[in-house]
């Protein structure tokens, strides 16, 4: 059984930072197996926001770019998200992701098999 925890989530006024974290157990962690952080407002779809590949390369939707950085610790089985210049539209619940199948794409919400339980970024302007 998959099982992702995240945390570091909360309550930022424009401008600030925060770093999330992603703890993932009960599979072979990173073996050809991307890792991805997706977030959702409420009545809006879930939207890809970073992808850190099995090999270590990442990518980042364009509303992020230059601002959010995922990376990876393979000994603590985690992955980040350090959010810097955070903006009110970041607010939303964040999600760890986990594909269904290796090979499988973590920017394609389809693809996913494994969530985490969500952590709330609030950015108040």
């Amino acid at each position: 059984q998959v099982l992702l925890v995240e945390s570091g989530g909360g309550s930022v006024e424009s401008g600030g930072s925060l770093r999330l974290f992603c703890k993932a157990s009960g599979y072979t962690y990173r073996r050809n197996f991307c890792m991805g952080w997706f977030r959702q407002v409420p009545g809006k779809q879930r939207e890809g926001v970073a992808v850190i590949n099995s090999d270590g390369s990442t990518s980042y939707a364009d509303s992020v770019k230059g601002r959010f950085t995922i990376s990876e610790d393979n000994a603590k089985n985690t992955i980040y998200l350090q959010m810097n210049s955070l903006k009110p539209e970041d607010t939303a619940m964040y999600y760890c992701a986990v594909p269904s199948f290796t090979g499988g794409e973590c920017d394609d919400e389809v693809q996913i098999g494994y969530w985490g339980q969500g952590t709330q970024v609030t950015v108040a302007s």
